[in-house]
């Protein structure tokens, strides 16, 4: 048990690790905010993290199964939620944000972390990909109480991760100048769109030209 926990632990850093809408939402709240702030929108994504962790462990077959059949509504819903998300993120203030002692962190922070998570179903598949790597799976844990102190290593590995990257972004924050933190919030809110469009292109494509259903 003590080596899954472990093996758990490392896929939430590793599931976490990768450069996403969510990695460009926290780099830009610690940047313009501080450290709280991008720390609370990294618990967002730790929450994510560790709702897929139980869908991938107990009901992936459904995961499946809704993602096929709800594929163009999920990419074109999630594209529309991404790019207004990105255009927030691009015409937002930092500065008005920003005191002397760092940016205060609220629940709209940890809410667009979660919604922008929430939107992306593909990565339960990822942290499907990390279970299957380490060799943990539901039929190791016949009961589902067995399976509780993994799923809590995932999250704790993911919120480790999001604490110290956080910090080491607050703690750059102050090398850079006003300007340079303007820019930054207006190019990884345009980042964002980007990816919010091609979603959302890529769903409208299959409905226009492949006569895919939205339903």
């Amino acid at each position: 048990m003590w080596i899954d926990i472990l093996k758990g632990f490392i896929v939430g850093i590793c599931a976490s690790a990768p450069i996403g809408p969510i990695s460009i939402l926290v780099i830009q709240k610690s940047l313009s905010k501080g450290h709280r702030a991008g720390f609370i929108t990294g618990l967002g994504a730790s929450v994510v993290d560790t709702l897929f962790s139980i869908i991938a462990i107990f009901a992936l077959a459904f995961v499946q199964s809704f993602i096929s059949n709800y594929q163009v509504l999920i990419l074109i819903a999630g594209g529309i939620i991404l790019s207004i998300l990105g255009l927030s993120m691009s015409f937002s203030d930092p500065f008005r944000k920003m005191k002397s002692g760092g940016g205060r962190a609220s629940a709209t922070d940890f809410g667009q972390a979660l919604v922008m998570g929430l939107t992306n179903p593909g990565a339960v598949f990822v942290i499907l990909t990390l279970f299957a790597f380490f060799g943990i799976g539901s039929e190791q844990h016949p009961h589902s109480w067995s399976i509780a102190p993994v799923v809590l290593a995932v999250s704790g590995g993911s919120v480790l991760y999001w604490f110290m990257v956080t910090w080491a972004l607050s703690h750059f924050r102050k090398k850079f100048k006003m300007n340079t933190i303007l820019w930054i919030s207006r190019l990884t809110g345009a980042v964002v769109v980007i990816m919010g469009i091609a979603l959302l292109g890529q769903g409208l494509f299959k409905v226009i030209f492949q006569g895919a259903s939205l339903l």
